[in-house]
Parts: structure tokens; C-alpha cells; sequence
């Protein structure tokens, strides 16, 4: 959609972070909100900041509580958006998690969880908003994958694995729906400073790897954009119809190189992992690891 000022948006993940600065961008435009996340007190904060932020403006904005890994939970939340605005033209199904940790030594359950966030959320919202998209007349829907959809990385071989899975289910969506008047893009966000290391499920290697607060400072640290940043870049991608939507230049450098180079950057990131391995190996012990 070129236009966003009358729509109605539904966004997942409202309660921080992308999805919370998506939110506050789209009221900014004059788009009707229907905002959800499965963290009620970060839900209801963003609630207060649209309402803030859009003063007078005859906007209508509704709650909804939802894990996104629940199916029947995510079609009610369409059902019930759909019957509060009278519409949905889009859907921004951003909610994600991640967990950090080797592929051998992460728990299933943390897969599992992972997964039914992060994919299995994504599909959930894409295919429980399609009809009432469909019903509009018109409409967009946006999936949240990641830079870490392009290329894998050690220690994050399950968000891998799901930002891999969001970029082919959200192309083949794509494809399926061309010659209807909905468009379906998939975002792919380098460094954005949000909380998602901080909330995340960390498994580290071994008790010399770095702790929790470590690695969520260096993620900061590395993070060159803001969510608010973010999601102004990510409307102009919906507003053109993008079909990828890579978010930061760090994002748009990686696609460049990995079309470049699409194998050669194993070797590369094998030989950074060699290195760290050799610098914690001279590093003192910490206290072990849970």
C-alpha cells in the first residue's frame, strides 16, 4: 500500500521495540491500530505513547493479548481486530525472540519455542489476516525476518533457521498472491537496538564465553539503528511495494557481499570463530555455567 492514513494495521510484537516504533510511525500517518503482543504491561506503555502521539486525531486503536505461537490465539486476534475496525489492510507480523548457544548444546525446547515464535508466529498471522486483507480490497502484509535470514552464524543456528524459514515462506507467499491486490514483503533488519538479546535465551559454550550482559553490550554496541529509524525505513519498503526490505546499511552492505561472495563467507566467519575459541581458551574460567 502507497497509503497508509485511514488503513487499519495490525502489528505483532507492540509492546517494544520495531514493533512498538511501527505502531507510533503508523498513528504519525493516520493509521487505525491494532496492536498486540503477549507482554501486557510493554502492550499497555505503547497503547499510552500512540494515544499521546496522536492527540486529537480520530484514530482508533484497540488491545489485544496474544502469543503468537498460538494458533487459535492469533485467529481470534484477526477475528476480533477485523470486528473492532470494521477492516485490516495490513499486517506486520514482527513479534520474534532469539536464543544463543551451539546448535549441539541448546535445548529442543528452546528450538521449539523459537520456532513457534518466529516462524510458526509468521505463518499463523500471515495466513489468519489473509481473508479479511482479501475482504478489504486491499492490502500488504510485512514478515519480520532478519540479516541473519541471509547468512548463518555460529551460536545462532536456531534464529537462523527461523529467519531462513520467514524469507521462503514470505517469498513463496509472494509469488502465490501476485495478480491479487495484496503485496508481501519481507523485512530483514541488520543492527537495531532493541531488547531482543537482552529477553533472549542464552546458552553459553562454555565458562569461558561471554556472559549474558556481555554479549547484550556488544549487540548495543554493533546496533547502528534505532526502532524508530528502522520503522521509518521499513514503511518506505511497504509504501514501494518491496518485496525485500533490508533494514540499515549493514543489512544492505551483507546483501551485497553475500551475492558476491555466497559460500566464500563460511570460511571467513570460520576463521573469526577460530580466533575467539583461541582467545578464550587463554582466558580465566568463570564460575560454571547452568
Amino acid at each position: 500500500m502507497k497509503h497508509f492514513h485511514a488503513a487499519v494495521a495490525a502489528i505483532t510484537g507492540a509492546g517494544s521495540g520495531m514493533g512498538r516504533a511501527l505502531a507510533l510511525a503508523l498513528a504519525g500517518r493516520g493509521c487505525h491500530l491494532a496492536l498486540a503482543d503477549v507482554d501486557e504491561p510493554g502492550l499497555a506503555e505503547t497503547l499510552g505513547l500512540v494515544e499521546e502521539s496522536v492527540g486529537n486525531q480520530n484514530l482508533m486503536v484497540s488491545r489485544h493479548l496474544v502469543d503468537v505461537a498460538d494458533r487459535e490465539a492469533v485467529e481470534r486476534f484477526a477475528a476480533e481486530a477485523a470486528a473492532a475496525h470494521g477492516k485490516v489492510n495490513l499486517v506486520f507480523n514482527n513479534a520474534g525472540v532469539s536464543v544463543t548457544g551451539p546448535a549441539d548444546q541448546l535445548r529442543y525446547e528452546d528450538f521449539h519455542w523459537l520456532m513457534n515464535i518466529n516462524f510458526w508466529g509468521v505463518v499463523h498471522g500471515s495466513r489468519a489476516f489473509l481473508p479479511y486483507i482479501r475482504e478489504a480490497g486491499e492490502g500488504h502484509i510485512v514478515n519480520t525476518s532478519s540479516v541473519f535470514g541471509l547468512f548463518g552464524v555460529p551460536s545462532q543456528s536456531a534464529y537462523n533457521a527461523s529467519k531462513f524459514a520467514v524469507k521462503g515462506f514470505t517469498d513463496a507467499l509472494r509469488v502465490e498472491l501476485d495478480g491479487e491486490p495484496i503485496v508481501v514483503s519481507c523485512v530483514m533488519p541488520g543492527g537495531v537496538k532493541t531488547s531482543i538479546v537482552a529477553r533472549s535465551r542464552y546458552r553459553p559454550a562454555d565458562n569461558r564465553a561471554p556472559t549474558r550482559e556481555e554479549a547484550e553490550l556488544r549487540f548495543q554496541q554493533l546496533a547502528a539503528l534505532t526502532p524508530d529509524q528502522a520503522a521509518a525505513q521499513i514503511l518506505a519498503g511497504v509504501a514501494r511495494g518491496r518485496a525485500r526490505i533490508l533494514v540499515g546499511r549493514d543489512a544492505r552492505v551483507l546483501g551485497f557481499l553475500l551475492r558476491i561472495f555466497p559460500v566464500a563467507y563460511l570460511r571467513f566467519l570460520a576463521w573469526v570463530q577460530r580466533r575467539e575459541h583461541a582467545s578464550r581458551a587463554s582466558a580465566p574460567a568463570r564460575q560454571p555455567v547452568d
